[in-house]
């Protein structure tokens, strides 16, 4: 399947519906990934969590990513990383409270 998929005529609703379970189940282990990375992150940073968000940093994967989902562009994208951002530092935070435990 291409990155540009364009269902044909003759395609059926549940081979399509099925093409983006498959891509969502990836998407999931993306997040995780990324969610587990971000965590890593934060133990590094001098000032970590909310309070050390880097917004031109965010703002670099935005125009990278909006470089490879140019249909998406830059500020969907920005209002879809932002969520995925906010998780991982939800994540890292959780984690970090119950080591502190």
């Amino acid at each position: 399947m291409s990155d540009h998929y364009i269902a044909p005529r003759d395609v059926r609703l549940s081979e399509v519906r099925a093409a983006i379970d498959h891509v969502d189940a990836e998407l999931a282990v993306l997040l995780e990934r990324r969610a587990a990375l971000s965590g890593a992150v934060q133990r590094l940073k001098p000032v970590g969590g909310f309070a050390g968000r880097d917004p031109e940093r965010e703002r670099q994967v935005v125009e990278a990513m909006a470089h490879r989902a140019p249909r998406l562009g830059p500020d969907r994208l920005a209002r879809i990383m932002n969520v995925v951002i906010e998780a991982g530092l939800e994540v890292a935070e959780e984690e970090r409270g119950a080591r502190a435990r």
